[in-house]
């Protein structure tokens, strides 16, 4: 880690915004999963400096400077932030992009529905929400109809499971788009469904690759070594592009 590396700290519409790397004309916008923060950035970031990009991470609600808040880690929340964020950083560069983990993949394509974008570089993305909460709903014995009822269940192995957001992931999918687009995937993500990975693939012409002993969170030296390869390629492939 280069720790020499310009930074720069900020608030967008109250939102904790970390900026690395030097003045450029193009930018990643880095959207961190669940329990994660903008500080996780410091490793892409160096590495998309070296290509003449610099990086924009958030803290999403309930995360980093934000822990402790009421509503935490809801969509209904955090897409309207992200909404305002790159809008920000569509005045600020002259292009960006997006660098999204697991829930934040799911976030961060709501959020930029709209948005002509440089390209995204997904890893483990929660593409399909709605049927994620399905599975937990089933592994707790949980029917659509009784969660509806009560509205909030807390399952014994301690998930909460509610009405109001499974709902809205019902109703917002992630949807298909036709930007540049590669997605890191695990063969024992126990999480990211790969089916609806492949379909979204397929569908939009995303580029994947698959770790077969990769997990959802890429953490061990071996993981981490090979997302860093991806990343790079994926950088490379992204410079032709724009």
């Amino acid at each position: 880690m280069d720790a020499r590396m310009r930074e720069e700290r900020l608030e967008i519409g109250g939102i904790p915004v970390l900026i690395r790397g030097e003045t450029a004309e193009k930018a990643f916008v880095m959207i961190h999963g669940r329990d994660g923060c903008k500080e996780g950035c410091r490793d892409f970031s160096e590495l998309a400096a070296s290509r003449g990009w610099q990086t924009a991470a958030l803290d999403l609600p309930g995360h980093g400077e934000r822990r402790g808040e009421r509503d935490g880690l809801v969509p209904w929340k955090a897409v309207p932030e992200l909404e305002t964020v790159t809008h920000w950083a569509r005045c600020r560069w002259k292009s960006f992009a997006l660098r999204a983990v697991s829930i934040g993949a799911w976030l961060g394509m709501l959020a930029c529905a709209e948005e002509k974008l440089a390209g995204a570089l997904f890893v483990s993305p929660l593409l399909d929400m709605a049927g994620l909460i399905r599975r937990m709903m089933q592994r707790a014995g949980v029917s659509e109809e009784r969660l509806r009822r009560e509205k909030i269940i807390r399952t014994a192995t301690g998930e909460e499971l509610s009405w109001l957001y499974y709902e809205y992931a019902r109703q917002h999918p992630a949807s298909v788009w036709r930007q540049p687009c590669e997605i890191l995937l695990a063969g024992r993500d126990e999480l990211t469904d790969r089916g609806a990975v492949e379909k979204f693939a397929t569908a939009s012409g995303a580029r994947v690759t698959v770790m077969e002993t990769g997990e959802h969170w890429f953490h061990t030296p071996e993981q981490t070594a090979f997302m860093h390869r991806w990343e790079e390629r994926a950088l490379a492939r992204l410079e032709v592009l724009s």
